[in-house]
């Protein structure tokens, strides 16, 4: 048990220090008191029991108290003591047990679980101005200011902990918010997460035999971070990006040993039903949790006014780098749970609580070179190549720059010194030089002629601000565009994903999209995927996947004509243009027979994409690709639609957007998106003034906050089944 320093990185005064030294001396003679000692002795379950019992005492000292009675060495002698007792008396092993925090095996884990209530995300105020906005809807909803409660943003997992008659009996991961993956022997090795509730908190219960759902963040401190990092970089292996990272990464670990050699920690913060505890507020349900014996920050305040706010995110982002653990902003929470329930939710976050993010932090380093990366669609991006910088807690050496224009707009050069920040404290971003520090000779960069992957010409189109190669056998754009082929959306090759596909390629199978029909059992089942067994021999990807995968790749041909449009990677040719295309003309000869005015004037089309699909269409190499697709029994063309089979179209004229997860149908976004289409309705991918109806499920993103701020109707899960049982849509509103 090392001591790391304690919150904002001070450490304990001297004169506590001694005195604990002190207290320390005859420690192990005074562990359990005499009656206590004389009863257990004569029973093994009782010592068994008075052992657990102090073990978990001095557990939550160290890890939540920050305040240890007793050396490393007799907290060991207590545990070893309590492993040499079970392994004689196994009968009396308990899951709960501080001995069964480390296990050996490798389990069945990561089995979906349903959170007891739905793990919201938070809205975010990006600067002081933004978080006084969001106070001020606080003080409108209630006519007054009202305490609110300042954390700091652990920046790490989110974890959930069930508890049933006080005992650890599940954990799991945030997931889609409501859904997440079960990693309960996992988090049993984090030594900070107690297995069983202090007694002196189970009273706070409002039933104590009733599960209760808690929940906070699994994280990984700085110096574990660097530990680690550095273990693997000695090993040839790749370094975490972040603790962020490492520690989701720790967590899904299939051996709980690997998991408990990675040093977790954990903030535990929230309750997921507050009537689970009798506790009225947020600040109450801190002082419970610690009681509880979890590790709770100790760095909160109960603020009541804007001030009092502003000073607390003043100080952490002050001591921001000093702390032992990253954070990357502060959450403010109205602290009365009533307040809370009275301010509800939107579709995706609280209204009761914002999370305000730090500045963006900003290092300077040298841009070594400028290099093209060529994308699946062709696009050429220009990347800043520079030397290795740690931001925001990662360590960064490349950056997109986006296009030349951005290049030339921000001024870099190859051999400047340039400002690096973290867009959100997460994707890099050059944001210019430092002119002073230019060398003499440094060039404007330009654009290469030809493609830097395959010396095709590139070209910019009209209007547009990016450098393409429209190759389709480009090497580059190769492994990403047979990940889209295969991809669900597209021509759905079940089991076809990228660890497989980039063996092919290496192995020279797959070069483009038609060679997928070429592949057979046999040489699937053969192929080495780059690992090897205890053995040293190579695996094989094996006879039972082979055989999948030539299913799926057989079924596949049988797909709808824009299914293969779509998967083809055209160029601003998504789902629905894909669908417009195939409605339009039928087959792949019609549609390489229209002229690129006969493509525009298909609605909702327009020159830009008709300009797209014309040249594609019109690339011997990409005409070639489609030809053997036809010739190895692709489908190319849709069968006439049957007039009898069509539903009626009381759809038509009518705009659907579909975001978020429909959990109660368990439909795809795509599923019913294709359900609406058959009735004659148009789905589009984004929100405007013409849209009809946005339908939201679960876990909503932006399109939802569009909705609401265009004004656009928002339906939930259950009115959109009403829509397909029916095939009649809610009337829209009238505009006066």
């Amino acid at each position: 048990m090392a001591k790391a320093p304690n919150a904002f990185g001070a450490f304990f005064p001297m004169e506590e220090v001694k005195t604990a030294v002190e207290n320390m001396a005859d420690e192990q003679q005074n562990l359990l008191d005499e009656r206590a000692l004389a009863e257990a002795t004569s029973d093994p379950a009782a010592r068994i029991e008075a052992l657990r019992r102090e073990i978990e005492h001095h557990t939550y000292l160290y890890y939540a108290q920050d305040a240890p009675e007793i050396s490393d060495g007799a907290f060991d002698s207590l545990m070893r003591e309590l492993r040499e007792l079970e392994a004689a008396h196994p009968e009396l092993v308990d899951p709960s047990s501080p001995t069964q925090r480390v296990g050996g095996y490798v389990g069945e884990q990561f089995a979906p679980v349903r959170h007891a209530r739905r793990m919201y995300s938070l809205d975010n105020a990006m600067d002081l101005e933004e978080l006084d906005a969001w106070i001020e809807r606080v003080t409108e909803a209630f006519g007054r200011m009202v305490p609110v409660v300042c954390e700091l943003k652990i920046d790490g997992s989110s974890i959930a902990l069930t508890y049933e008659d006080g005992r650890l009996v599940r954990a799991a991961t945030r997931g889609d918010g409501t859904t997440g993956e079960d990693v309960t022997a996992n988090m049993r090795t984090v030594k900070d997460v107690p297995l069983r509730l202090r007694e002196a908190a189970l009273g706070g219960l409002r039933d104590a035999a009733a599960p209760v759902e808690l929940r906070g963040e699994v994280y990984m401190p700085k110096s574990s971070f660097d530990a680690l990092n550095a273990a693997a970089v000695a090993n040839g292996k790749q370094a975490f990006a972040n603790p962020r990272n490492a520690a989701a990464g720790s967590l899904r670990q299939k051996d709980p040993a690997i998991t408990a050699n990675r040093d977790l920690s954990t903030f535990i913060y929230a309750v997921a039903d507050e009537r689970a505890l009798a506790v009225e507020g947020q600040w109450e349900l801190l002082a419970w949790l610690r009681e509880a014996g979890f590790h709770v920050n100790p760095d909160v305040e109960l603020c009541e006014t804007r001030e009092a706010v502003h000073a607390f995110c003043k100080r952490a982002i002050e001591r921001r780098e000093d702390l032992p653990y990253e954070i990357d902003g502060v959450v403010v929470k109205v602290n009365a749970f009533s307040q809370q329930e009275s301010m509800g939710y939107t579709a995706r976050a609280p209204r009761w609580a914002v999370a305000f993010k730090f500045p963006p932090e900003e290092k300077t380093t040298l841009l070594h070179d400028i290099t093209v990366q060529v994308g699946r669609t062709g696009k050429l991006t220009p990347v800043a190549e520079m030397e290795p910088v740690v931001v925001a807690g990662s360590t960064v050496a490349r950056a997109t720059l986006h296009n030349e224009d951005e290049v030339h707009r921000k001024d870099v050069r190859v051999g400047d010194t340039v400002i690096v920040r973290k867009a959100g404290d997460v994707i890099p971003e050059v944001l210019g030089p430092v002119l002073a520090l230019r060398p003499a000779d440094a060039a404007v960069w330009r654009m290469p002629a030809t493609c830097p992957s395959c010396g095709s010409p590139v070209i910019r189109e009209e209007g547009e601000v990016d450098f393409r190669c429209i190759s389709i056998d480009c090497p580059a754009q190769a492994l990403e565009r047979l990940l889209h082929w295969a991809s669900r959306g597209a021509m759905d090759i079940d089991g076809m994903g990228e660890e497989i596909v980039s063996r092919l390629v290496e192995d020279g199978r797959l070069s483009d999209v038609a060679d997928y029909y070429t592949l057979d059992e046999v040489e699937l089942s053969l192929l080495d995927m780059g690992r090897v067994n205890k053995d040293g021999e190579p695996i094989r990807l094996g006879s039972t996947v082979a055989k999948k995968l030539v299913a799926a790749i057989d079924e596949s041909r049988a797909r709808p004509f824009a299914r293969a449009l779509f998967g083809l990677g055209i160029r601003h040719v998504g789902k629905t243009i894909a669908e417009l295309l195939a409605a339009a003309y039928p087959s792949i000869e019609a549609l390489m027979e229209a002229s690129e005015e006969d493509l525009a004037a298909i609605d909702g089309v327009g020159p830009k994409i008709a300009r797209s699909v014309y040249l594609f269409l019109r690339t011997p190499d990409n005409v070639a690709v489609i030809e053997r697709l036809r010739k190895r029994g692709v489908a190319m063309a849709d069968e006439a639609a049957d007039p009898d089979e069509q539903l009626p179209q009381t759809l038509e004229g009518l705009t659907f957007v579909l975001t978020g997860s429909l959990v109660e149908s368990g439909m795809t976004r795509d599923e019913a998106g294709a359900a609406l289409k058959a009735r004659g309705a148009k789905v589009s991918g984004s929100v405007s003034k013409k849209t009809s109806f946005v339908v939201a499920g679960e876990a909503a993103g932006s399109k939802y906050d569009k909705a609401v701020t265009l004004g656009v109707p928002v339906l939930d899960e259950a009115a959109l089944l009403r829509i397909l049982e029916t095939g009649e849509a809610p009337e829209l509103p009238t505009v006066d």
